[in-house]
């Protein structure tokens, strides 16, 4: 169930952000509501992720995810360049990510 969660948390955070974009420096009110709604939803979602699950694992999932899909989104959507030190970069986001669960579960 925390998976689930967090998976919500994910999906509304990406959605605020891409909304924050759209929003031009929250001067058109349908994308800044859907900014303050998308990041309430994503924190008490995390929250409620955070009963069952370490919080350096479910933070590290919830920001490494979404910095990842905002970087696809960006590059899909808004025509944001993704070149090699990007690419690099997301690649050692997860993979931080990955070695921070592998030495959650290595004790």
């Amino acid at each position: 169930m925390a998976f689930i969660l967090l998976a919500g948390a994910i999906v509304a955070e990406v959605l605020g952000t891409t909304a924050l974009k759209v929003s031009d420096g929250f001067s058109r009110l349908w994308p800044s509501v859907i900014v303050v709604v998308g990041y309430v939803v994503s924190f008490v979602l995390l929250a409620q992720c955070l009963r069952s699950m370490a919080v350096g694992t479910a933070y590290a999932i919830w920001s490494a995810v979404g910095t990842a899909l905002i970087v696809a989104i960006g590059t899909i959507f808004f025509g944001e360049s993704l070149g090699p030190l990007k690419l690099i970069g997301i690649v050692l986001v997860i993979v931080g990510v990955v070695l921070l669960n592998v030495g959650d579960t290595a004790h």
